[in-house]
């Protein structure tokens, strides 16, 4: 019988190698399986809010981001044009927002938070189409007494510039006000209005 010695450093060595060697297979096999149960960078940004810097929409202007898969508008209305909102009530089918298409704290004629900025998901309440934004008072082509809005191509349907629907039309309720908040005092936040903690 010969006599061998045993290398414990070189046994130990080889077990720590092989276990970490294994642990990295088992880790390499496992990842895609968890990965698959996590949601989708696309699935999370299909509801996650969406943060806007306001300070890109020039007076008069809208701007259009993505929520949820829809179009939402961001609008800085001017002095003139929120000027007009009062002066048409008799002509709107719900200038008091009576229905439940906004929050509670955009229940007024401007259907905002500040005056100046509406924040509405640009769909027709008819059949879902985007309506085509038209702010000048008095267009050649909507008739000289057009207070400025959005007009449906696919039905007629008109929204007054607090995205209000006129009487007698298609469309039976004002588009929508999604959920928002300022978060100073040049973003805002689309689709979450909780206070912070």
């Amino acid at each position: 019988m010969i006599n061998q010695q045993v290398d414990r450093s070189k046994r130990r060595f080889l077990v720590a190698a092989t276990s970490v060697v294994g642990g990295a297979a088992g880790v390499a096999v496992l990842t895609p399986f968890v990965m698959s149960m996590l949601p989708s960078e696309r699935a999370k940004a299909a509801g996650a809010p969406v943060e806007v810097d306001i300070t890109k929409v020039e007076p008069g202007m809208l701007l259009a981001v993505a929520w949820q898969g829809k179009p939402v508008w961001v609008v800085n209305r001017t002095p003139a044009m929120l000027g007009k909102l009062p002066a048409i009530s008799s002509r709107l089918a719900d200038p008091n927002s009576d229905q439940p298409q906004q929050p509670e704290y955009c229940k007024n004629v401007d259907r905002s938070i500040k005056p100046e900025y509406l924040v509405v998901v640009g769909i027709c309440t008819h059949l879902g189409c985007s309506p085509n934004y038209k702010p000048e008072m008095g267009a050649a082509d909507m008739g000289a007494d057009w207070p400025g809005g959005w007009l449906c191509p696919c039905h007629g349907s008109r929204y007054d510039l607090s995205a209000r629907v006129f009487k007698n039309m298609p469309a039976p309720l004002n588009m929508v006000v999604p959920p928002y908040k300022y978060l100073s005092a040049t973003r805002i936040l689309v689709g979450d209005d909780k206070k912070g903690a």
